[in-house]
């Protein structure tokens, strides 16, 4: 499945920094992709709970963050908050991405960058910049649905700051990810 057709590969074929976690699902890679685009963040274990120790804003878990989190998609959230879709094949991959320093205890979002284009080249000093993809493919009666998280930085000092907090947060990062793939399961086969 990591072939260079994947469009992770166009925006970002290597990083430092990264997962990768998977799950066979009863489910078309289309079905796959459209619960990815449908799923909520209360259906993701841990993803409220997670995001609110994160920010040290435990009331997210009471006050709008809650709402949104059962009328909105998980996708519509993380557009909202500065992700931006550089690719989607309905088929195949859907692919986010963003700039910002993650590190900071309020993660500024680099400005300018809208468009896929303006990802690619980005390269401001201090950010680091994130990928963020599901690719679906065919495998016995159902599919294969992977999720990876590649991270790069813009200089060295960037990736030493993204690296300390890589370390702190991978744990986490990995068991919403695991649990995302879980809830688009329930979903892609309901």
């Amino acid at each position: 499945m990591d072939g260079p057709d994947l469009l992770i590969d166009h925006f970002m074929p290597a990083a430092p920094f990264g997962e990768r976690h998977q799950r066979w699902l009863r489910a078309s890679p289309r079905r796959a992709l459209q619960a990815t685009r449908e799923v909520r963040p209360e259906e993701i274990h841990f993803l409220l709970l997670l995001t609110a120790l994160r920010s040290l804003r435990p009331g997210r878990l009471f006050g709008r963050e809650r709402a949104a989190a059962r009328e909105r998609s998980l996708l519509e959230v993380a557009l909202a908050g500065g992700f931006l879709v550089l690719a989607d094949d309905p088929d195949c991959e859907l692919l986010l991405g963003t700039v910002g320093r993650f590190w900071t205890l309020r993660p500024s979002r680099a400005p300018r960058v809208t468009t896929p284009d303006e990802f690619l080249a980005f390269d401001e000093p201090g950010y680091a910049k994130a990928t963020l993809n599901f690719h679906a493919q065919a495998e016995g009666g159902g599919c294969r649905l992977v999720t990876e998280t590649r991270i790069t930085a813009t200089d060295a000092a960037a990736r030493r700051k993204f690296g300390l907090y890589w370390r702190l947060i991978r744990p986490g990062s990995g068991l919403i990810r695991r649990t995302w793939l879980a809830a688009i399961q329930r979903r892609a086969e309901a």
